[in-house]
């Protein structure tokens, strides 16, 4: 397992290996990321979702890490995003550099592009 950790603040994330009783500091805004530097490419990677629409583009936090990192990784990983029902919206407009998750997962069904 790998957990994400912001280098930058105008970067891509980067992924750190990290396995249950490792020890955790506090990143940026106080998120925990993983003491140890081991750093990964992930097969996989999960984005939280405030807002998403039928075409898989979703909306974060507004830090534009997910859509930076995927631009980053290559080979890209697979992008999962996560999120509830009640925050799929018509269109998110998105822009040029938006990338568009590959699955969105919900409480109510499993969307794929």
């Amino acid at each position: 397992m790998a957990l994400p950790a912001v280098v930058e603040k105008t970067g891509p994330l980067e992924y750190r290996a990290w396995r249950p009783g490792e020890p955790l500091i506090d990143g940026v805004w106080n998120i925990p990321v993983p003491q140890k530097r081991e750093i990964v490419v992930p097969d996989a990677v999960l984005a939280p979702l405030v807002g998403f629409d039928s075409q898989c583009y979703r909306l974060g936090y507004g830090g534009g890490y997910f859509d930076r990192t995927l631009a980053a990784i290559s080979p890209r990983p697979l992008a999962i995003g996560v999120g509830f029902e009640l925050s799929r919206i018509e269109t998110i407009f998105p822009q040029p550099f938006d990338i568009a998750m590959d699955v969105i997962v919900t409480e109510v069904e499993t969307r794929r592009r």
